[in-house]
Formats: C-alpha cells, structure tokens, sequence
C-alpha cells in the first residue's frame, strides 16, 4: 500500500473527539481506527504493534546501531467543530484559480499559489478532510516503511506513537513516556514542509458561572438579577484587542468559546493563551481580578471562576536540548528547503510530552487549511515532509547514546 492510498483509506475514518465525553478516549471511533492502524501496522512488519487500553498505539523499528531512539508521534482524532461522516476525498492537479469544492453548494477555495503544479487532496467541501492529523501517521509509517525495507542503512531505534484525543487537550495524558522508550521525539502535526515549531502557546481554560435571580419581569424592579447581563458586563470588562481576531504571531489573547444561559444561570467558557509566561500569567490574574470584584459589587457568589491550565510553552524544555532545533533544520535543508521556526499558536501533544520527560518539537505534514471544509494536503510537500523525518532518524544515526 503506497503512502497515499493508505492516506485515502484513514481519511474516510471518521474520528472526532467529544469534549463532553469523560471517557478515555472520547470516542468509540478512535479505538475503531485504532484497531485499523494496528492491523496495518504488524502487516507492515511492525510485529509489536499494539492499542493499549485507552486507545493509544505503539510501535517500534529496531535499531541497528548505537544511536538515540527517536520518537514520532501523530494524532488519530478529528476536531468536532467540522462535520468527518460521509468524507469524500478527491485528487485535483492544481493549475491555479479557484477549485471547485462544490458545484451544487457554490462552495469553492483557492489553493496557496505556491501549490500550483502540485497534486492536492481536497474534499467536496461539506466536511474536513481529515489530514490533522492523518497526513501526519500515513508520513511516519512511511519512514517506518523506509528504513525496514532499507536494512542496510544504519538507524537507531525509532519509535511510533498514535495518539486519541489531542484536539481536546487530551492526547498526552495517558502517553507511556516510559514504556514508548524514545530519547527524543517530534510529533508530526500540520503545516508546510519547511517550518517547525519548538515554542507553542501558554494555555488555560476559564469557566466563568454567573448566578442570578429570577422573577416575573413584570415584577422585577430592585428584584431581578439577570445572570446573562452579568455575563455580558464580565465579558466588557476584558480587553476586545486581545481577542484572537485582532491577534497574531506572539500575541496572545482570550477568547469566549462558548456561551449559554438563563437568567438565573449563564455559563461562559474562555481559552487563554500567550506564549510569554508572565503575560500569560497576568490575563488569569484579570479573570480573578473581574470576578472579585463583580462579586463584591453584587454580593458573593455572583460569579464563580474555575481556571485550568492545560499546557505550558515547550520553549522551556527545547531550549535544554539545542541540538534538537539544529538537526531539524539540517534535515530541511537537506530536503532543498529553507527552515522556518513558527511560534505555534495553539498547542500539540509535543507541549505536554516535553514536559513529561520526552523533549518533542513539531515537524510539518504538508497540510493546509486545518480545522475548516477547505483542508487540503499536498502530495509533493507530504513527500518532504517524509524526506524530513529520514534526515532526522539518519543524523540520530550519528549521535552517540
């Protein structure tokens, strides 16, 4: 099975996580996809191929040298903000312009420019197409592949790791950091070719409850307490220029998410996010600071706040392991490409793992447009992006344990 069709075979897989699940992973789905990745993956030769009980998958290349074992790891799970059902995957030979998606639906999409000339896969526009982060498992089983059917060029060890529920923040916390036995690892999840990532958001969420009193409106004078204009006045109090629509590169920024309520009762949910841990810091001192004293002015218990960090910046860790940042960008070069370092502005599981014992930066997979009805891959940068990864595991090649 070439890369590609193995590409084409996941894509169709639908497998979005469910934030409101508490079940590990969150949804039945993974585990199918799981079990599929298993099978695939001991008809490859991985013999120790296995899903263990929370649905994470591993699997290993033996080493034929004394060199660190290196580590890569994917995502198996889809965002639930898109429609994954009913996934209908296309090949379209990018001459430029707009791509039809969807006749019958108007929907269309124009492709980077720098993507002319290249094969994409595109879908037909009512759903996502899965390639965050599938893109990224079907490349590292393809430099899996590589160096098993290549006995003779000398590696290290190299580890594989499929991970449920990274779009929900999940995807690291049942990861077997000891078990998974890599020295270093890289996930491989989303962007061009040519950039990495070794720095990522701060990241908290905020649950603001606002408690009201409820009466006839005809009756509601010096008696009614609207929890929903409680809410709006919480929300006026934080900065509109640190929305995410107003935002880019190292700014960071709070975003409501999500809203319901009554009077009686209004629920708001906040991300906070900045990669400059001080700042970072301050923007959940402010949500304490709006809701101490929105709870004085109107009695306590008005607004209840629960903040959650969720991952910090990686930077932290990477930043102990230099050598890491140089061999990706050697290994990019190589490929005939020029490195560009991005400061992530979200989170992947690497963020977690670095701070679990396994320093893990991010590694391009050649998709585009993630999240969204107009997701795109490139067969030609997903090519690199494998070419990337076999410059890694052959400069680990070189390194003494």
């Amino acid at each position: 099975m070439t890369m590609m069709e193995r590409f084409l075979k996941y894509a169709v897989i639908g497998t979005n996580s469910n934030p409101k699940s508490d079940t590990i992973p969150s949804s039945k789905e993974q585990k199918e996809f799981a079990a599929v990745l298993v099978e695939d993956m001991k008809e490859m030769g991985i013999k120790d191929a296995f899903m263990d009980e929370y649905g994470y998958v591993y699997g290993s290349v033996e080493g034929n040298c004394d060199a660190p074992a290196v580590g890569l790891i994917a995502h198996m799970d889809t965002v639930v903000d898109m429609p994954c059902e009913n996934i209908k995957p296309r090949y379209v030979d990018y001459e430029g312009g707009e791509i039809i998606l969807n006749e019958e639906k108007g929907i269309t999409m124009t492709p980077d420019p720098r993507h002319i000339g290249h094969k994409l896969v595109v879908t037909d526009g009512m759903t996502l197409l899965g390639g965050d982060d599938k893109a990224g498992i079907v490349e590292i089983l393809e430099t899996a592949k590589y160096f098993m059917d290549h006995p003779e060029i000398k590696h290290g060890p190299i580890k594989l790791g499929f991970t449920p529920d990274e779009e929900i923040g999940r995807g690291a916390d049942k990861f077997d950091v000891k078990g998974f036995g890599a020295d270093v690892g890289f996930t491989v999840d989303g962007g061009s070719p040519e950039t990495y990532a070794y720095q990522n958001f701060n990241a908290c969420a905020a649950n603001v409850e606002l408690f009201g009193t409820n009466t006839h409106p005809g009756s509601a004078k010096n008696a009614m307490l609207n929890s929903l204009w409680l809410a709006m006045e919480f929300h006026s109090m934080l900065p509109c220029n640190e929305a995410p629509q107003f935002t880019s590169g190292f700014e960071g920024f709070s975003h409501l998410n999500g809203m319901s309520g009554n009077v009686e009762h209004t629920v708001m949910e906040y991300i906070i996010r900045d990669h400059d841990k001080a700042l970072f810091e301050s923007k959940k001192q402010r949500f304490e600071k709006i809701a101490a004293y929105m709870n004085e002015k109107y009695g306590e218990g008005a607004v209840k706040l629960t903040l959650t960090d969720s991952y910090y910046n990686m930077k932290e860790v990477i930043d102990q392991h230099p050598e890491m940042v140089d061999i990706i960008c050697q290994s990019i070069t190589e490929a005939g490409l020029t490195p560009v370092s991005v400061a992530a502005r979200g989170g992947t599981d690497g963020a977690r793992l670095s701070f679990m014992g396994l320093p893990c930066p991010n590694l391009g997979t050649g998709g585009y447009n993630a999240h969204s009805r107009y997701e795109y891959v490139s067969v030609q940068d997903m090519e690199k992006c494998c070419e990337i990864q076999k410059n890694i595991i052959l400069k680990y090649a070189q390194v003494k344990k």
